[in-house]
């Protein structure tokens, strides 16, 4: 078999909050044969072989996905159920890549009348919760299709966590990859949690993920479950590159013995 030999083609990156603190040169960070990068560009990978599609290749200057410990914030109340991805985000803010810029959009549809006015009725735009840090939801919550806008949108609003009793499986996997914790709740505790949010400004959560409890604005207490390696990630803010970059001294070893192998 042979190495298949790749061309690498830099290609402008447009600066954003999160690509903005990344401005030191970056040195080829496993092996792979990409220059070294400067202020967060990132180099297609074209394979000279039957593969015409270009690779991406991010390099670690990106901005690290956030850590998850304790967050203390106010929670909105939304009392509706079956929350789709279209709701939360609606298609016309699809057309982009980029996961900052998007809070604008979130819940668009109910948060703007035709003319562009605010909805003084919807829950985002009344004074108590314009920097709500936590969503209390109805059922069912990101169901629909698997635009990973919708937690991109949510998290530049700034919330952080969505409590519910039930969420859509692809966005409920795909919260976890951008640093936002869903949380799963009984509809009993679910019914004192929207109790707590109504509080206007006084909704202050807390959620403690190492403990795994939310704890209310009166001192009482919600238990929560979360998959292990989910709640590892998440307090050391490792997304899927994170992951990957972890296991960069056996990439590295992998390299080294695959130059000794000069018929690979």
């Amino acid at each position: 078999m042979k190495r298949f030999r790749a061309k690498w083609t830099p290609v402008r990156v447009k600066k954003t909050r999160q690509n903005k603190e990344a401005g030191a040169p970056v040195a080829d960070p496993i092996g792979t044969g990409a220059p070294a990068l400067q202020k967060w560009p990132f180099y297609r990978c074209h394979i000279r072989d039957k593969h015409p599609a270009p690779i991406p290749y991010f390099c670690p200057g990106r901005a690290p996905m956030d850590k998850f410990t304790t967050l203390e914030g106010v929670a909105a109340p939304l009392k509706i159920i079956n929350v789709d991805t279209d709701m939360i985000i609606p298609k016309q803010y699809l057309k982009t890549i980029k996961r900052t810029g998007l809070g604008k959009g979130l819940f668009s549809e109910q948060r703007y009348k035709d003319d562009g006015s605010e909805n003084p009725d919807f829950v985002l735009n009344q004074s108590a919760y314009r920097n709500a840090k936590v969503l209390v939801a109805g059922d069912n919550f990101g169901c629909g299709s698997s635009r990973e806008h919708a937690p991109w949108a949510l998290l530049d609003f700034g919330i952080r966590c969505v409590i519910s009793t039930s969420f859509g499986d692809i966005f409920y996997n795909n919260c976890f990859k951008n640093g936002i914790l869903p949380i799963r709740v009984s509809q009993e505790d679910l019914d004192k949690l929207f109790d707590d949010a109504e509080r206007g400004a006084n909704a202050t959560l807390t959620i403690d993920l190492p403990n795994q409890e939310i704890r209310g604005p009166d001192g009482g207490t919600v238990k929560f479950e979360i998959d292990a390696f989910r709640k590892h990630c998440l307090i050391n803010g490792l997304d899927d590159i994170g992951l990957t970059m972890e296991k960069k001294s056996s990439i590295d070893t992998y390299e080294a013995k695959l130059k000794e192998r000069a018929w690979a």
